[in-house]
């Protein structure tokens, strides 16, 4: 029925054609010669029916009628004919591609093949330019507890030599690894220290726990999320060093644990376009993450079954619609919860016998500079402090961060300019330190980061110091001023 339904169909049409040619035709025999034509085209059509009786050979048409009289022609294939005629070999961006299908698919990618190697260093100087650069036994000196290069027999110091190897092991499982080579190591031959060793930063896996990544769970030594400015990454952040306030509640950054991670949909489409606007964001760690981790420090071996517990979160306003010179603009506000359990290093060796409660609450602002910006971060808890008068470790308050301002220029000639300015203050302990001594610190920092090639960072600033040295032998605070520079490279 099929068969005869398609010849009706290609008579129709031969007729058709017939009357067409009509005027043409002078004489009988002309006519009958088409007729004979038409008649030799239905026999090959009958042939390859019986031929091949799948559907797919069936000719629907005249046109697949003429091509199936033509044997050096092969009919096009239904998957042939939906898709678009193919370019030269010179003109496909495919032909050499390795993961394309045949069907038009891609493949997917080996593992190895979804690994990169990246990284980024930091060269700096620092010269007291006024101050207490020396002091008297006893007396505090201008010293920084972010950057050891800050004294008096100082030149230039690598600060950072980072390098990082991360990738997709599959769809749901990506890792990351970071080793830093510009570690130092104390009290080697006659107490010198030792500088540009292998630490290792970073070493966790992500567990993927949906198709959107947007739940995830974080396995390994990573940053605690507790503060915006810990998370960011040394090699995105604007000024030179964090803030004692912020930084006195993990010093380190870093911690041995488990997080899980939340980020919705339309959070995350904010910072990617953030993120492709060239802002300075905090990095992938969710709109909302709560974990437990060790809590001595990275690096540290744990000396108790107590676990830090914290929980951290921050959302970003798109502030179109509220103002004409808000246009773009994103304001970025949370709050970060840390509940900890420690035994700080003692000056006569190992540990403290007494576990101290180590507590803090904080919030940050963040207006990202389109052009001008704005960020904020305080904090206020209670943890263990070395108390001159008692000469042991107790349990204190402690407050403190900083305020910041900035201006990002994208059309400078060279590059991207950023100037800044910093004012922060702390009071309160250093666990991190032997004997958890009390730092008392307020800082003035005005600066600028040039930024002539993606590859190339400038930092050149001026700070005004009045700080505490981190060592409870010393007393009082010492004060100068500091010229300092850093010329940062990413690879």
């Amino acid at each position: 029925m099929i068969m005869g339904r398609r010849l009706k169909n290609i008579l129709g049409a031969s007729v058709l054609v017939l009357l067409s040619h009509q005027a043409n035709a002078q004489t009988v025999e002309e006519l009958q010669a088409q007729i004979d034509e038409l008649k030799a085209a239905i026999k090959a059509l009958q042939a390859a029916q019986s031929a091949d009786p799948t559907p797919s050979a069936q000719p629907r048409n005249l046109e697949q009628a003429e091509r199936a009289a033509q044997p050096d022609i092969a009919p096009l294939s239904p998957a042939e004919r939906s898709q678009p005629t193919q370019l030269a070999a010179e003109d496909s961006d495919d032909i050499d591609d390795p993961t394309a299908m045949a069907d038009g698919s891609q493949a997917t990618k080996p593992w190895y093949d979804r690994i990169k190697i990246r990284g980024y260093a930091q060269l700096r100087h620092n010269e007291i330019v006024s101050g207490d650069e020396k002091a008297e036994p006893g007396q505090s000196r201008l010293r920084s507890v972010h950057d050891r290069s800050v004294g008096d027999e100082e030149n230039f110091f690598l600060r950072r030599a980072r390098l990082v190897l991360q990738g997709d092991l599959s769809d749901y499982i990506s890792f990351y690894f970071q080793s830093d080579f510009a570690s130092g190591i104390n009290n080697q031959s006659n107490g010198e220290r030792r500088e540009n060793f292998v630490q290792l930063r970073d070493a966790y896996v992500d567990v993927h726990l949906d198709k959107s990544h947007r739940f995830k769970l974080r396995l390994g030594q990573s940053k605690v999320p507790f503060g915006w400015e810990n998370l960011q990454s040394s090699s995105n952040r604007l000024t030179l060093d964090r803030s004692d306030g912020i930084n006195s509640a993990v010093p380190g950054e870093r911690e041995v644990g488990v997080i899980a991670y939340y980020t919705p949909v339309h959070v995350q489409r904010i910072w990617d376009r953030l993120d492709a606007d060239g802002q300075k964001l905090f990095g992938n760690y969710g709109a909302l993450g709560v974990g437990v981790f060790n809590g001595q420090g990275a690096n540290r071996s744990e000396q108790n079954d107590k676990t830090m517990q914290v929980a951290m979160a921050t959302y970003p306003f798109e502030l179109d619609g509220v103002a004409d010179f808000l246009e773009g603009q994103v304001l970025e506000m949370g709050i970060s919860l840390l509940r900890n359990r420690v035994q700080p290093e003692i000056r006569t060796g190992g540990v403290s016998e007494e576990i101290f409660k180590d507590s803090r609450a904080g919030f940050h602002v963040i207006l990202y500079p389109q052009p001008f910006g704005f960020q904020a971060e305080w904090n206020w808890g209670r943890g263990p402090e070395f108390d001159v008068a008692t000469g042991q470790i107790v349990e204190k308050n402690n407050n403190g961060g900083y305020i910041q301002t900035m201006v990002r220029i994208d059309d400078f000639p060279m590059g991207e300019l950023m100037p800044y300015g910093r004012w922060q203050r702390y009071r309160g302990g250093w666990r991190a330190a032997t004997n958890a001594p009390r730092l008392e610190t307020d800082e003035l920092e005005l600066g600028v980061e040039w930024q002539a090639v993606d590859a190339l960072e400038l930092t050149l600033a001026y700070a005004h110091m009045k700080r505490r040295e981190a060592d409870e032998r010393r007393l009082g605070r010492a004060e100068g001023d500091v010229i300092r520079t850093q010329i940062q490279w990413n690879y």
